[in-house]
């Protein structure tokens, strides 16, 4: 049984192969206590806010419950009618956690939330409670703002993650029904139609992946070509906001609302390669190396807009207007895997890797109960009032597609760090892990040992390896400037920028690789292109951004008025006081008052950036100005 997100089928065209969950176990370190706090704080508080915020209730009303719909209006005064996707989003975080290993306590409770969805749904299979409840009962009647498929299409992802990783069923065929009544009224000989939120059409893939049934690849592969033809009309924010102002296989760059591009491409890439659909995966490249290029922060985020949470111009990524959605970090990490599966590239698993640390982490706090919608890379000292989410963080959010969104994807983040192909093993991310492999010469063990992020060395034992050669591919980061392997034939240093390193031979149970990234603090220049950065630098050190917060400013000064100190260079440092092995860096700057010919000789503490706001907030800043 495949327990991966994105399984690509035996004839699908992928380069590399996701491993089963089972094959992957994240045992100590960094993730492991992410995905610890995860399991143990984090999805229990989701689990409370759907049931205190209505989400789940209002399936209970569907189902024939007593009450009043609970759920609140966007600055458009349209009520959210999309709810129903917290409730799956937790559920699918819930089936890889029991995949994982088993949880008494949260099967229990999700049993419970099972069986309200299921009592939610209509004999014809129309699944949503917003428009059972209070929207009349007629299915599909506004596409461009219900979020009717797109609801769907994460009921069909959940259910995908309970089938595969527990073989429990009844959410798969609550999600086959609801899948069979839309492809009824959308398919090849029905109305044409698309969600104005894209979602469904990954999860459509999926599930033909699931069931071997190609009528939903099929309906699939239709909602794609349909997109950009005008169906949706002007709307609020024009046709680039849902994409549906140049058809898929022709649009040359991202537009629009960042999260629907990036679930859309994800889509994409789906039919793409079940299909061998070359120009259709060509297109989603296009966008991708145009959209990292010119539109992305330095933190992995996306989206640089808040009036349509939307991309912007070309370098157009204001450090303190950014709104970077964490939603949209996510996607641009489910995009990048099944870019990274697709082509083997292994550029998409640095993105992976810059988005996981910075754009998405940012959205989660140390204590794994409060949340970023917004991921600003500035917070000015002084500033106007924000609402909740943009600059404290919140336990929830009225719109809370973020909190489970992070949910499902830190439950199954494991899956990310390696794949296989017939000549061997991939590693892409870096975790203290073992994993297990099925390849072409037989079966391969492996238990990996490491600091990461802190410190850059990644050793691999060799546990169980086949009694033929194969190879071992390591990737070498694109940050890192100098690397060093070490191996059964030898050491040797590693060109910086050459994506991976592979040692093929004949391997023997015991030997040991050793991978060491240098991971000096690195002084970054911004692209000049970006008018609102342009003569400041940022600090990283390793896969991490760097921010510095008015607690760690050692003078009164604010924060906006340092300014960077070229004559001296910043130091890397122990910082206990933020976490345990974490590792800050003191920034060399210029007070004000300062002259250029005498500095005064002053440093402000930077912290990692998923790291701030986890103590009182007053400024922060990741750009500082020369």
């Amino acid at each position: 049984m495949s327990t991966s997100t994105v399984w690509p089928s035996a004839t699908a065209t992928s380069r590399l192969r996701p491993l089963e969950s089972p094959q992957l176990q994240i045992v100590d370190g960094f993730w492991a206590d992410r995905l610890r706090l995860n399991r143990e704080r984090t999805i229990p508080h989701g689990l409370d806010q759907i049931r205190r915020r209505g989400a789940l209730d209002n399936l209970g009303l569907a189902a024939g419950a007593q009450g009043d719909y609970q759920a609140l209006a966007d600055s458009a005064g349209f009520t959210f009618p999309f709810l129903d996707s917290d409730v799956y989003k937790w559920l699918e975080a819930v089936g890889w956690e029991l995949g994982r290993a088993a949880d008494s306590p949260l099967a229990t409770a999700a049993d419970e939330v099972i069986a309200i969805v299921a009592a939610a749904q209509r004999p014809d299979g129309y699944l949503n409670s917003y428009v059972q409840v209070v929207g009349g009962g007629t299915p599909h009647r506004d596409l461009a703002w219900g979020h009717e498929f797109y609801c769907v299409g994460h009921l069909i992802q959940a259910a995908v993650a309970w089938h595969r990783t527990v073989g429990d069923d009844r959410l798969l065929a609550v999600a086959v029904r609801a899948a069979d009544r839309i492809d009824d009224e959308f398919g090849p000989t029905g109305r044409s139609g698309v969600d104005g939120h894209p979602g469904i059409e990954m999860a459509l893939v999926e599930l033909t992946r699931v069931t071997g049934d190609r009528r939903y690849l099929t309906l699939a592969a239709r909602m794609l070509e349909l997109r950009g033809h005008g169906l949706l009309g002007h709307g609020r924010f024009g046709a680039q906001y849902w994409q549906d102002h140049q058809p898929v296989r022709q649009a040359a760059t991202v537009a629009g609302h960042a999260v629907r591009q990036l679930y859309l491409d994800c889509g994409a890439v789906d039919v793409a390669v079940e299909l061998d659909d070359h120009d259709l995966l060509a297109a989603v490249q296009r966008r991708w190396h145009d959209l990292v290029r010119t539109r992305t922060y330095l933190t992995g985020g996306m989206g640089s807009r808040h009036r349509d949470e939307a991309f912007g111009d070309p370098y157009e990524l204001p450090p303190d207007r950014a709104y970077a959605e964490t939603c949209a970090a996510i996607a641009s990490v489910m995009l990048a895997w099944r870019l990274l599966l697709a082509t083997g590239d292994a550029g998409y698993a640095d993105a992976i890797e810059r988005a996981m640390y910075n754009g998405v982490l940012a959205g989660i706090s140390l204590t794994g109960a409060r949340f970023f919608y917004t991921n600003p890379l500035q917070l000015r000292t002084l500033r106007a009032s924000d609402p909740p989410g943009h600059g404290e963080r919140v336990p929830w959010f009225p719109c809370a597609c973020c909190p489970p969104n992070l949910m499902r994807l830190l439950s199954s983040w494991q899956q990310y760090l390696a794949t296989s192909d017939n000549a061997g093993v991939q590693m892409h991310q870096y975790a203290t892990a073992d994993i297990q492999a099925d390849i072409a010469a037989g079966a391969v063990r492996l238990s990996v040992r490491t600091d990461y992020p802190w410190n850059g060395r990644v050793t691999v034992h060799i546990v169980q390896t086949p009694d033929q050669p194969w190879t071992l591919s390591l990737r070498v980061p694109q940050w890192c400037r100098s690397a060093t392997l070490i191996g059964p034939g030898g050491a040797g240093p590693r060109a910086a920028g050459e994506g991976s390193v592979a040692l093929s031979r004949h391997w023997q149970p015991g030997e040991t690789v050793i991978l060491d990234l240098d991971l000096p603090v690195r002084v970054t220049e911004p692209d000049p292109r970006i008018d609102a950065v342009r003569g400041c630098v940022a600090i990283e050190r390793g896969p991490l951004v760097y921010c510095i917060e008015s607690a760690d400013v050692a003078s009164d000064s604010p924060l906006e008025e340092l300014r960077w100190d070229p004559e001296r260079q910043p130091v890397a440092v122990a910082r206990p006081d933020i976490g345990d092995a974490v590792v800050g860096v003191n920034v060399p700057v210029v007070p004000p008052g300062s002259t250029d010919s005498s500095p005064a000789a002053t440093v402000a503490g930077a912290i990692p950036y998923f790291a701030w706001a986890n103590r009182r907030v007053q400024g922060m800043r990741v750009w500082i100005p020369r």
